[in-house]
């Protein structure tokens, strides 16, 4: 199988990969790269590194909480997600103050981070009634 001409890199997905939430922060990273590259080059470096940063770390939580086992850890990484996405929201509002993005722009990024906070809640709720059941599925068969 692993012998194919095709790879498993060709083929194989991750689990967070086919999650809506994961690929609409993806391209919240792509519109927030496409800004900030036009951005003064001193600001490229402080509130342009700072929004990259804070962006990125939303797709790259996502996929690091959906991989831990324990509600607590998924919890954990998918907040600070949330957090990250609530932090791009000041940054966008000062590029807008000083008209370095447009309004289109500030309106298409603040609807991308609503969307992807609204499902980042979703998905937090999600995992608590998935977790309740596998581990009320669980404890039934050890009490067969």
């Amino acid at each position: 199988m692993w012998n194919n001409k095709e790879s498993v890199e060709d083929n194989f997905v991750f689990d967070f990969e086919t999650l809506e939430v994961y690929q609409l922060a993806l391209e919240f990273v792509d519109d927030v790269f496409r800004i900030t590259e036009r951005l003064p080059v001193a600001l490229q470096f402080s509130i342009g590194d700072n929004l990259i940063r804070a962006a990125i770390s939303i797709p790259n939580n996502i996929a690091e909480g959906s991989g831990k086992f324990s509600l607590k850890e998924k919890h954990y990484f998918y907040r600070i997600a949330l957090s990250s996405d609530r932090e791009c929201i000041p940054m966008i509002t000062i590029l807008k103050n000083r008209n370095l993005i447009t309004s289109g722009e500030k309106k298409e990024l603040r609807v991308k981070c609503i969307r992807i906070s609204q499902m980042l809640f979703n998905l937090i709720e999600s995992a608590k009634v998935s977790f309740h059941i596998t581990r009320c599925t669980f404890h039934d068969k050890m009490e067969e």
